[in-house]
């Protein structure tokens, strides 16, 4: 692990001009990016985070490496604390620019955030997002935009991150400047069988749902939409009707010869619907 020892000379000016390096080298921080002096110098990016962070000048001072304050160990350590905080504050700001898109989009490209533990995903990279813009509420989560969810780090000290230094907008602004990034939503799923054979009530959740994906796939083509969805290896719109059409043929012929059975069968697939 890096300590702040590893940056220290003999004198304070050696050991606060390597803050940024020390911080953003050390294990658990691996999520944040590196804020350019320029950015964090410009006062009008910093606006209204004085009120929100205490010792906020000489925190500041920390940051930009022009702190020269003599004062005692838990003096330094208290600026400390906030000196993380505070830049946790800035860089949820930072990364929603073009120069903190551009350097979050290759941490993102090199898996440094890690995967997606969604098997059907096949390790899609994650990305990190939080669910409140408002600090010390939730922590840090990581999104897959081929699945659409949200899990939590792996890492201990990854899940100590506040969630707020990455913000609630910062994944989507990124696909809104990089479409081309945005994954083919699949319709691969898990379906649960019992000898190579589908379990019923989970195989008529399954019928239920492709029908209903199949019905808005078909509205959306009608409107000249894109659906957004990849096909599964074999899949065809055409097939899938025709499908349908058979399947509704044969619960007519069957309507007729034993009604029971098929409002049994339904019934079945109703309530699977609601599980």
């Amino acid at each position: 692990m890096a300590g702040m020892d590893d940056f220290v000379s003999d004198s304070d000016s050696d050991y606060t001009s390597y803050w940024r390096d020390w911080f953003i080298s050390s294990r658990g921080n691996e999520y944040y990016c590196e804020i350019d002096e320029d950015y964090l110098t410009d006062r009008f990016n910093l606006t209204g985070l004085n009120t929100e962070v205490q010792y906020y000048q000489y925190a500041l001072d920390l940051i930009t490496d022009v702190f020269d304050l003599d004062c005692d160990d838990e003096m330094r350590e208290t600026i400390e604390k906030s000196a993380r905080h505070l830049y946790g504050l800035i860089h949820a700001r930072y990364i929603v620019t073009t120069r903190g898109l551009a350097k979050m989009l290759e941490k993102y490209k090199k898996c440094d955030f890690g995967k997606c533990p969604r098997v059907m995903c096949h390790s899609h990279p994650l990305l990190p997002m939080g669910l409140s813009d408002v600090a010390n509420q939730k922590a840090v989560k990581l999104y897959c935009a081929r699945c659409e969810d949200i899990y939590n780090p792996k890492s201990t000290r990854h899940s100590a991150i506040d969630g707020a230094y990455f913000g609630t907008s910062f994944h989507n602004i990124l696909f809104q400047v990089y479409p081309a990034l945005v994954p083919p939503k699949t319709t691969e799923r898990y379906v649960p069988r019992v000898y190579g054979f589908k379990v019923h009530a989970a195989a008529a959740l399954v019928r239920w749902q492709n029908k209903e994906r199949g019905e808005m796939r078909r509205r959306l083509r009608k409107m000249e939409v894109d659906s957004g969805f990849a096909k599964v290896d074999g899949e065809d719109d055409d097939e899938d009707e025709e499908e349908e059409d058979e399947e509704e043929e044969m619960m007519e012929d069957a309507m007729d010869h034993n009604p029971a059975a098929v409002v049994q069968y339904r019934g079945a697939g109703e309530v699977a619907t609601l599980q």
